[in-house]
């Protein structure tokens, strides 16, 4: 695997380990944590996050597109990380439904910006007769870490709560942004430069 992929890869794991910690409890936490939290407002905010990272991946694709060079791509991908890591920390301070649906918005907008220049970097750099393995690999990794951090991230809860386990899933987040800033020499400026 080239140095692109490697780090790709584990800052991609980094993020998805961090959001898995969250994933298995966030219902529990909204509907007890949360005043006037229900099953409607875990629906509801499943719903802003998934519409606002819908409607955001198309055009940010279309704009890296039409923009030569990576470097764009991967600002998409840091910003987008760090907008993911201020959602999980603003949890921290969430007490009403609509604080959620902000922080649900803010995560969809900063997953939907990583996406596009995520996949268009991957899918420039992944080694040739390799593209099988490498995405598999990626995948199978990441199962496995988003797995033990869901476990974990039910340990977490019980044993120190829920603002324990979003400081822990938030500074894994912003170490996911960080280490991409290894790879800012590897990106091309622009389609004539190797």
């Amino acid at each position: 695997m080239n140095k692109v992929i490697k780090i790709l890869s584990f800052s991609d794991v980094i993020l998805l380990t961090g959001l898995g910690f969250i994933a298995p409890v966030f219902a529990i936490f909204l509907t007890e944590n949360i005043k006037g939290g229900s099953i409607k407002v875990v629906g509801f905010a499943a719903a802003i996050y998934w519409i606002v990272q819908s409607l955001v991946m198309v055009p940010i694709g279309w704009y890296l597109d039409k923009h030569q060079g990576e470097k764009d791509d991967l600002w998409c991908i840091i910003i987008g990380n760090l907008l993911g890591a201020v959602a999980i920390f603003g949890y921290i301070f969430s007490r009403l439904p609509w604080h959620i649906y902000i922080l649900q918005a803010i995560y969809g907008l900063g997953i939907g910006m990583n996406l596009p220049g995520y996949t268009a970097i991957f899918t420039r750099h992944i080694d040739k007769n390799k593209e099988a393995f490498e995405w598999s690999l990626r995948s199978s990794i990441i199962g496995l870490g988003s797995g033990i951090a869901g476990a974990l991230g039910g340990i977490i809860v019980y044993n120190f709560g829920f603002n324990f386990l979003f400081v822990g899933a938030g500074i894994f987040i912003l170490l996911s942004a960080l280490i991409l800033l290894l790879i800012t020499k590897e990106m091309k400026s622009n389609s004539l430069t190797p």
